[in-house]
């Protein structure tokens, strides 16, 4: 019996089910109409206060999705986040710019401006130029995007998805420039890089809560909530297995033991 299952590690065990239920659970919630509350995070009414700067100075917004496809999740968030801003430029009729290294991104980037631009009953003001394809060179991508940053000088830059080698590049130009600069994006190692050089950064799930704050697709709208339910029913139990174990329960030190 103990070769087919350790019992050792029955409490990953749970723990591992117990997310994939909850999730699966709301998932099913969430297509079926039912209401999931999601906290509005307080980035993106940094969001709305940069594109609303970017009108009174009568200059555009630089909006960078990442460099990756529409393989990786933070591309698809980004991509929601996108449609808020483009919405937003469009009530306020102000220049929105969106460069991108991956066929596919520019494909969906370029739907997701049109139909947002629709949704705002604005479609007069909708230009497919707004959103252009640079190269998949990563780096001849980073260095057009610099130099249109030094050139153009646009009040608000966005720098949301999935980045790399080219995520300080990008911040450091457009901090020199003098732009309002909000960034997110779940790549750890890059996370320091927008911390310092931004105004604002959605840090790790934070980007993906915000996609799914706005876009309110079911999958999304039921995976974050998943995911809240079970840290804090994990948060509870650390509690109350701490308090056990200083009691000396032999229970609770059983159940935490993974060998």
């Amino acid at each position: 019996m103990d070769a087919i299952l350790n019992l050792q590690r029955i409490n990953a065990l749970v723990l591992v089910f117990l997310f994939c239920t909850l999730v699966l659970s709301y998932i099913s919630i969430a297509r079926r109409g039912g209401s999931l509350y999601v906290r509005r995070i307080s980035g993106l009414n940094a969001i709305d206060e940069a594109v609303g700067r970017a009108t009174e100075l009568g200059k555009k917004v630089l909006y960078v999705p990442g460099i990756m496809g529409l393989d990786e999740n933070q591309t698809i968030a980004s991509l929601a986040l996108l449609g808020h801003v483009a919405r937003t430029t469009a009530q306020y009729n102000t220049d929105l710019d969106v460069p991108n290294k991956d066929p596919l991104t520019f494909a969906a980037a370029r739907e997701t401006v049109k139909e947002a631009y629709m949704e705002a009953g604005r479609p007069d003001l909708y230009r497919e130029e707004m959103v252009h394809y640079v190269t998949y060179d990563q780096f001849a991508y980073t260095a057009s995007v610099s130099g249109q940053m030094v050139r153009e000088k646009p009040a608000t830059n966005f720098l949301i998805g999935s980045f790399y080698a080219e995520s300080l590049l990008l911040a450091e130009t457009g901090q020199a420039t003098g732009a309002i600069q909000i960034a997110g994006t779940a790549e750890i190692a890059q996370l320091p890089f927008f911390v310092c050089a931004c105004d604002y950064t959605l840090i790790g799930e934070e980007l993906y809560a915000a996609g799914a704050y706005l876009s309110k697709e079911p999958a999304q709208l039921g995976s974050i909530k998943g995911q809240d339910i079970t840290k804090a029913i994990v948060g509870i139990y650390i509690v109350v297995a701490t308090i056990g174990l200083a009691f000396g329960s032999e229970l609770l030190r059983r159940l935490l033991t993974i060998e």
